[in-house]
C-alpha cells in the first residue's frame, strides 16, 4: 500500500529531527516552508582538511516515491571527484527505494572525505574558495555586457555547412550580470543550427578563465530540424542538479529555437536555495528577450491588449 501524503510528511518530520538530533549545529534549516536543509560534513579531524556542504531539498514525494533534489558544494569538489561522489549517493537511493537516506548520504560522503584526509591526496587550494576571496578582483569575472545594437537582432542568417567541422563559429553575446548574496549569475547566448555549432560555442567560453572557473555552467539548446519537423535538443546541469532541464523547459515554454543559452554561475559562499534557479532562468530570459528570441514583457502586454480589444470588437459585431 503507497504511503499517503501524511504518512510522509510525517516521516520526512522524524527524519528531520533525527538528523538534527545527531548533527547538532553542523545540521542547518534553510528554509523550513519550502524543506529546504544542509550540513557541512567534515573529515572528523582536529584541524579538518577536507570539508563539503550537503544541501538537500525534500519533495512531497519523499522517501517513497521521489529521492531528495541535493547540490554538493565544495571548492575543490570537480570533475572525476564530482561524478564518483553523486554516483555514490545515486547508488545509495537506488539500493534503499522508499527508505529514509540522508543519513546515509552524510555517512557516505564523511567517508570519502576522511579517505581524502588519510591518502596522499594534495589538500584541497583553500585560496580558490570562491571568487570573492579576492576581494581585488571585483567585477572583473564578468564578460563585457553589450547592449544590442538595432542592426544586430537578426542573428539566426547561418546555414549548415557540408563539413560540421569547418562550421563558422557563431557570435557570442554576454547577458547582464545578476549579484544575490554575493553569487553571481551571468548569461551567455548563440544563434545555432547544428550541434558542432554547441560544442564549438561551449568550447570558446571555456577558454575564458574565467567562465571555466565559474562554479556550474548550466546550458540548454534547440535545434529545429526542419526536414524531420522535430526538435534536437540538450541540456546540461554541470553539478547544478535539474538546472539544466529547468532551463531546457524555459526556453520550450518560450518556444526558442536555434539557439544555445549558457548560464555562468560563481558561488558566493552562501546558499541560495530555490532562488539560484529563479536567477538562472531569469538571467536566460533576459538575454533571450534582449535579442529578440521572445518579446518583452511589455510588448506582449500590449500584443494581449491588442488581441482583447479585437475580441471585444468582434464580440459587438456579432451582438448587432
Amino acid at each position: 500500500m503507497a504511503a499517503s501524503d501524511t504518512e510522509r510528511a510525517q516521516q520526512q518530520i522524524d527524519e528531520i529531527e533525527a538528523l538534527s538530533s545527531i548533527y547538532g549545529d553542523e545540521w542547518c534549516v534553510v528554509d523550513e516552508d519550502e524543506k529546504i536543509y544542509c550540513i557541512k560534513i567534515s573529515d572528523c579531524l582536529d584541524q579538518p582538511k577536507w570539508t563539503l556542504c550537503l544541501q538537500v531539498i525534500l519533495p512531497p514525494g519523499y522517501p517513497t516515491a521521489e529521492p531528495p533534489i541535493y547540490q554538493l558544494n565544495a571548492p575543490w569538489l570537480r570533475g572525476q571527484d564530482y561524478t564518483e561522489l553523486a554516483n555514490s549517493l545515486e547508488e545509495i537511493y537506488v539500493q534503499n527505494l522508499g527508505e529514509s537516506i540522508l543519513y546515509l548520504w552524510v555517512e557516505k560522503i564523511r567517508e570519502v572525505l576522511i579517505q581524502k584526509a588519510q591518502s596522499s591526496d594534495p589538500e584541497p587550494d583553500i585560496k580558490k574558495t570562491t571568487e570573492e576571496v579576492d576581494e581585488d578582483d571585483g567585477d572583473d569575472f564578468l564578460l563585457d555586457y553589450q547592449p544590442v545594437q538595432e542592426d544586430q537582432s537578426k542573428m539566426l542568417n547561418y546555414m549548415t555547412s557540408e563539413s560540421q567541422e569547418d562550421e563558422e563559429l557563431p557570435p557570442i553575446h554576454h547577458g547582464n550580470p545578476i549579484t544575490d548574496r554575493r553569487s553571481t549569475f551571468q548569461a551567455h547566448l548563440a544563434p545555432v543550427v547544428t550541434t558542432r555549432q554547441v560544442e564549438r560555442v561551449l568550447e570558446k567560453l571555456y577558454e575564458n578563465k574565467k567562465i571555466a572557473s565559474a562554479t556550474h555552467n548550466i546550458y540548454a539548446y534547440r535545434i529545429y530540424c526542419e526536414d524531420k519537423q522535430t526538435f534536437l535538443q540538450d541540456c546540461e546541469d554541470d553539478g547544478e542538479t535539474a538546472a539544466g532541464g529547468r532551463l531546457l523547459h524555459l526556453m520550450q515554454i518560450l518556444n526558442v529555437h536555434n539557439v544555445l543559452v549558457v548560464v555562468s554561475r560563481w558561488y558566493g559562499g552562501i546558499l541560495l536555495g530555490p532562488d539560484r534557479f529563479k536567477h538562472i532562468n531569469n538571467c536566460a530570459r533576459n538575454v533571450l528577450v534582449e535579442y529578440d528570441y521572445v518579446p518583452s514583457v511589455e510588448e506582449s502586454s500590449r500584443q494581449a491588449g491588442k488581441s482583447k480589444k479585437i475580441r471585444k470588437d468582434n464580440k459587438k459585431r456579432t451582438e448587432h
